[in-house]
C-alpha cells in the first residue's frame, strides 16, 4: 500500500514539475488548508471547552465540527500527493542532517565549526593543485601534439 502511495506521489510530482506555476499554486493551496485546519480543529476544541465551563452543557448544532478537520485532511492530502508535506514542514537538509548523523548547526560548538571550515578550505587548496596539474599534463599533452 506505500509503495503504491509512494509511486503516485512520483507521478503527480513528475508531471506538476512541468508546470511550476500549477504546482506551487496546489502546494500554496495545501499549506494553507492544512494549517486552517489545525487552526479551525483548535478552535472548535477551545470553544467546546469554554461552552462547558459557561453553561454546564454542551451544545454543538451551530458548530461545524468538521470544517477544522476537513481542511486538515484536504491540506495533507494535497501536501502528500505533491511530496510537499515533509519538504515544507522538515526540509530536505533536516533529513539529510539526520540520515548522516550530523548535529544542527546551532548545536555546534564553534571549534567544530572552524575545524569544518579548516577542512573546507583544505579540499579548495587540493582542487585547485589538482587543476594546476590537469593544466599541465593538457598543455604537455599538446605540445607533443603539435610537434
Amino acid at each position: 500500500m506505500l509503495n503504491f502511495f509512494d509511486k503516485l506521489e512520483d507521478k503527480i510530482r513528475g508531471r506538476l514539475s512541468h508546470y511550476p506555476i500549477l504546482y506551487a499554486f496546489i502546494g500554496g493551496v495545501g499549506i494553507v488548508m492544512f494549517w486552517r485546519g489545525i487552526w479551525h480543529t483548535a478552535d472548535f476544541f477551545t470553544q467546546i471547552i469554554f461552552s462547558y465551563q459557561l453553561n454546564g452543557s454542551i451544545s454543538l448544532g451551530d458548530l461545524p465540527w468538521w470544517d477544522g478537520p476537513l481542511s486538515l485532511v484536504i491540506g495533507s492530502i494535497l501536501l502528500l500527493s505533491t511530496g510537499l508535506f515533509v519538504f515544507d514542514f522538515i526540509g530536505t537538509q533536516a533529513i539529510i542532517s539526520g540520515i548522516k548523523g550530523e548535529k544542527r548547526l546551532e548545536e555546534k560548538t564553534e571549534a567544530e565549526i572552524k575545524a569544518e571550515t579548516e577542512v573546507i578550505k583544505e579540499i579548495g587548496e587540493e582542487v585547485k593543485e589538482i587543476s594546476r596539474h590537469l593544466d599541465k599534463i593538457e598543455e604537455e599533452f599538446n605540445n607533443k601534439n603539435s610537434v
